[in-house]
């Protein structure tokens, strides 16, 4: 006698990708989060940046890629510290060839690491757990990279004109279910 098998349907839904920039290389993200360490056991503590942000503003902190002083990819249009962290919000230089690439590359989820690029006017080391915590910092620099030493520290999902979130859900569930 044999068995009648019952198939089981199974839905997995895939994310979307992200849509990490804008057409016109608008993006934005956290640069650093506050409380975490990285990979270098560094903790950034809250108002480490305010100092540096009060005396430069975003216009005067480079936007580089992989902390390459000969390779500036656009400007900052906003770097301010929220509860989270460093957030920040950047636009491409799309007249620069490789700015293009990394819009591509950021386009298609490729690459989507930021790294923080300053000079430590304040920190205290803790023993035992070896962390170091940043108290004050000397921010020149943001970059956009491939392994951030904060692995948290990421470009995000910039809304697109016009989208909201019913229309991005509806859309997904017509891609999924037709």
């Amino acid at each position: 006698m044999r068995r009648a098998t019952s198939i089981v349907r199974e839905v997995k839904l895939v994310a979307e990708p992200v849509r990490a920039i804008d057409r016109e290389g608008v993006f934005e993200g956290y640069a650093s989060l506050f409380g975490i360490a990285d990979l270098g056991k560094d903790v950034v503590m809250p108002g480490a940046f305010a100092d540096s942000l009060k005396k430069r503003g975003a216009g005067n902190i480079r936007l580089l890629w992989q902390h390459d002083p000969s390779e500036p990819i656009g400007r900052w249009l906003s770097i301010v510290e929220d509860r989270r962290g460093l957030k920040v919000r950047g636009r491409l230089n799309l007249a620069v060839e490789r700015a293009r690439e990394i819009h591509s590359l950021l386009g298609e989820g490729a690459v989507d690491g930021l790294s923080i690029g300053f000079r430590v006017e304040r920190a205290r080391a803790e023993r035992p757990t070896g962390l170091r915590r940043l108290e004050k910092l000397d921010l020149w620099e943001i970059s956009i990279v491939t392994f951030p030493m904060l692995p948290g520290a990421r470009v995000d999902r910039v809304k697109q004109a016009g989208e909201d979130l019913a229309q991005c859900i509806r859309a997904t569930a017509v891609r999924l279910f037709s």
